[in-house]
């Protein structure tokens, strides 16, 4: 993986560490915002995904709580994107959780297949630069595959995948992109 994927345009005295925590804690935002909607619909649509969604929607809260600290001890604001990531997780979480199991299965996958992405690239280009940084990626990054893999399982076969990769993917992409230049 190269590191020089990872560009943004930095505020005055913005570090590169700095601008990811901010990116990266909107992006869990979104992702709890996301688990919050599926779990809601799963109640109808997939009651056996409930203990998997209640368990990823508690890494999510624990991830963006360590973002959440992080900036505070960096006295830095949240990132501009945060409330839209949380817009976009609910809507994104209620389609994908009216759809049911294999949805909600597929959307996982897209979501950690771009953000492992990131935050292996993240790792690498503050590695040196940004301990603290590094050190809270790599924290989750483990918990994030896991999601990825345990999903995997599920969407396997059921179609989903095909519609909800692409579009969430590239989407996951454009969040990402926009909190790193805006």
């Amino acid at each position: 993986m190269m590191a020089t994927r990872l560009a943004a345009r930095l505020g005055a005295g913005e570090t590169l560490g700095d601008r990811v925590m901010k990116v990266d804690h909107a992006g869990e935002h979104g992702a709890v915002c996301i688990y919050r909607a599926q779990r809601w619909f799963a109640r109808w649509r997939a009651p056996e995904m409930l203990d998997e969604l209640d368990e990823f929607l508690a890494h999510e809260r624990d991830h963006r709580a360590r973002f959440a600290a992080e900036l505070r001890h960096r006295n830095r604001r949240r990132c501009r994107s945060y409330l839209w990531c949380g817009l976009g997780g609910f809507v994104l979480g209620a389609a994908t959780g009216l759809a049911g199991r294999g949805a909600i299965a597929a959307t996982t996958v897209a979501i950690e297949r771009v953000v492992l992405r990131h935050m292996h690239d993240q790792i690498a280009a503050l590695e040196g630069v940004d301990p603290a940084a590094v050190a809270a990626l790599r924290e989750i990054v483990a918990e994030e595959q896991a999601h990825h893999d345990r999903s995997a399982e599920h969407s396997t076969g059921t179609g989903w995948s095909r519609l909800i990769d692409p579009l969430v993917g590239a989407s996951t992409e454009t969040v990402i992109w926009l909190g790193m230049r805006l």
